[in-house]
């Protein structure tokens, strides 16, 4: 674990803010020190598909009012589903704010949409004008969200915090994005590091500090990997269409050799030889993002630290994650829906499977920080707009 030479092992709520020299190494899950907690999830797919199916129903029968609600609820299953130290999390947020937040929302993001469909006079200034909005309010929603988030979760009693600072998001959420869109992505994996390490940072568990350990080097190589599997998976594809149009004779032009072009693209088998790029070229997209997802999860939870004394230890599969999510994804589209619980349980049952909490004292010694009231505008925002924070 961290340096525990300054305050006591037993006493994590008092550990110092680290500084950016390198932590201590871990010691091994064998040592009598070390305390392992697994973590359990008990959620069913049956179970959850019941509570999906209502709330489905009722946001569609008071059109869209009941989603937050809805949202609560599937928080607060599979929250309390999940078990770590004989103890299962709760989240506490309210409905009626996160209801709040989805209609002021909902109405600045409405008057967008009339603007630009309608195109009245004047639109230009009314969807510029919520585009700026949006673009100079991001980071502050994302804060938001997170605060929102930790504040609503509880484990043992205890609640979590974020402190992270206003200027800390306009850095990570802000500046680093301009960076990567100017840099044309090479500087993508540097915003995914400044962004995991605000969210670790400001995370509060009672008066316990959050701590990043990670750097920017394991996220650059999760981005060259992605890359490599883009560009190999790109040209693997690229040869499976040419072969196919061989097959499918979209090279024969007739006796004459000069089919009229428009006849050529109409024909049967051209249609299927581009449905086929088209289908295979998005399973090629998914597939490298569910890679970059679980690979930064994994990435994540191995240099997570609490108050110095608490450490998050992944051990799952990174190409068996990724094979849970595109076939999960596979399984919703063909059931058109239906299988989404099933599909949610699954992830979640193979993820806390293989995640573990390593301390050097009883998770019950942690000590409450100061609680504050937060908006839920940043979490509605981010909710509505499917916004994924990615932690």
């Amino acid at each position: 674990m961290s340096d525990l030479s300054g305050p006591t092992p037993m006493d994590p709520t008092k550990t110092g803010p680290h500084t950016g020299s390198a932590p201590e190494p871990l010691p091994t899950p064998t040592d009598p020190q070390i305390q392992v907690f697994p973590v359990r999830f008990t959620g069913q797919a049956g179970e959850y598909f019941r509570l999906w199916l209502v709330n489905l129903a009722l946001s569609v029968v008071t059109l869209g009012l009941y989603l937050p609600w809805a949202r609560v609820r599937t928080r607060q299953y599979f929250y309390g589903h999940t078990w770590v130290d004989g103890h299962n999390f709760e989240y506490t947020a309210d409905p009626w704010a996160l209801l709040r937040g989805y209609l002021l929302v909902g109405a600045f993001f409405g008057a967008y949409s009339a603007a630009t469909q309608l195109q009245f006079s004047g639109w230009e200034w009314v969807a510029g004008g919520v585009a700026l909005l949006f673009f100079v309010a991001y980071p502050w929603m994302v804060r938001q969200s997170l605060r929102f988030l930790a504040r609503s979760t509880v484990h043992r009693g205890l609640g979590f915090g974020f402190g992270g600072s206003l200027g800390g998001a306009y850095v990570a959420y802000g500046a680093a994005n301009v960076a990567a869109a100017l840099s044309f992505g090479l500087a993508l994996p540097w915003a995914w590091f400044m962004q995991r390490r605000y969210q670790a940072a400001g995370l509060r568990y009672g008066a316990a500090p959050g701590h990043f350990r990670g750097g920017p080097g394991g996220l650059y190589l999760i981005g060259l990997t992605a890359l490599g599997l883009a560009l190999g998976g790109g040209a693997l594809l690229g040869g499976l269409s040419f072969g196919l149009a061989g097959v499918l004779g979209l090279w024969d032009t007739g006796p004459s050799g000069a089919d009229d072009a428009g006849d050529i693209l109409a024909a049967p088998s051209v249609l299927t030889g581009l449905v086929v790029t088209y289908v295979g070229a998005l399973a090629l997209y998914g597939t490298v993002w569910q890679y970059v997802r679980a690979a930064t999860l994994r990435y994540v939870l191995n240099h997570l630290e609490l108050g110095g004394v608490v450490r998050a230890r992944a051990t799952f599969s990174t190409a068996r994650l990724v094979w849970i999510e595109v076939s999960n994804a596979a399984a919703q589209l063909v059931s058109l829906g239906l299988l989404t619980p099933w599909a949610a349980v699954r992830r979640a049952r193979y993820v806390a499977a293989h995640t573990q909490l390593l301390s050097l004292v009883d998770l019950g010694t942690f000590q409450a920080g100061q609680a504050t009231r937060e908006s839920a505008l940043g979490e509605a925002a981010t909710e509505l707009l499917d916004i994924d924070l990615g932690f």
